[in-house]
């Protein structure tokens, strides 16, 4: 892990949990690691990381071992069967177009995220390559038909996400296919948070450490628990399973060399260099 991304997940530790609102006490900070060969879910504990034994989303437990977090690899922090987004979900984004009755959703692929600081890969036939900053909902049991009342119980936590999208193909093309599912178009992490209030928490997105979007997930359209429950209704959601909730305000087009940051109150500081593929 690079110093930029362990001091991200280190103010995220030491800053957030201790200076969160009384609401948001006692949150709890999940991550999937790699050191060396080994492959884990743990428990983020101050600069440590505890390995978790088991299902993450079902029977587990906490093992005892401490591991430094200067030590590890954080991959994205979940490993899902489906990756679904929300589209237009905030009136910033939409400008003066009226929002629709109900969410609209597309699919990325599980092959297009990747984890903190690893690259965003520009194909060489794109020229309109963008950043969307968002709230990512994880599922944590399996939800079919679930009512909004009901949705909560059926959220194991958020993290944050980059839904990276290509706007030429997205207006080009029949389907969404490569202008939002791409390789390395679904950058995720550092952590699932949970325990937070998913419906306010503050969401901004830095290009070259300048601030180009900030907003609150209070002003989503369709909230959490009408995304999951409207989902709910078509596919079966299974544990793992993530949901993009939107992206505010405007967009502008990335170039190689620049530095996305997408931050989630409560998560931390998603970050990952952008990089020109090759032919």
């Amino acid at each position: 892990m690079n110093k930029p991304l362990l001091c991200a997940l280190t103010a995220t530790v030491l800053l957030f949990l201790p200076g969160m609102a009384q609401a948001q006490e006692g949150a709890e900070l999940f991550v999937r690691f790699q050191q060396g060969e080994r492959v884990s879910y743990g428990l983020v504990q101050g600069d440590v990381v505890r390995p978790i034994q088991g299902d993450l989303f079902g029977d587990h437990e906490l093992l005892s071992e401490r591991i430094p977090l200067s030590s590890v690899r954080l991959l994205a922090p979940v490993n899902p069967s489906k990756v679904i987004a929300v589209g237009l979900n905030f009136q910033s984004h939409l400008g003066d177009r009226e929002p629709a009755s109900y969410p609209g959703l597309f699919a990325k692929y599980p092959t297009s995220l990747v984890g903190p600081d690893d690259p965003i890969v520009r194909p060489p036939d794109s020229n309109n390559l963008h950043y969307e900053g968002e709230m990512v909902i994880v599922i944590g049991k399996e939800a079919k038909s679930v009512s909004e009342a009901e949705a909560a119980q059926y959220i194991f936590g958020v993290t944050a996400g980059n839904d990276v999208s290509e706007r030429d193909w997205q207006s080009e093309d029949l389907q969404w296919f490569r202008a939002k599912a791409s390789d390395s178009f679904g950058p995720v992490g550092p952590v699932i948070a949970r325990g937070l209030d998913h419906n306010d928490l503050l969401l901004q997105t830095r290009v070259n450490g300048e601030i180009r979007q900030s907003e609150r997930t209070g002003d989503l359209l369709f909230d959490v628990e009408a995304i999951v429950s409207y989902v709910s209704r078509y596919v079966t959601l299974s544990p793992g399973d993530i949901i993009f909730t939107g992206t505010p305000g405007s967009t502008q087009a990335l170039q190689p060399g620049d530095v996305v940051e997408v931050e989630l109150e409560g998560v931390g500081v998603l970050r990952n260099p952008v990089v020109a593929g090759g032919s």
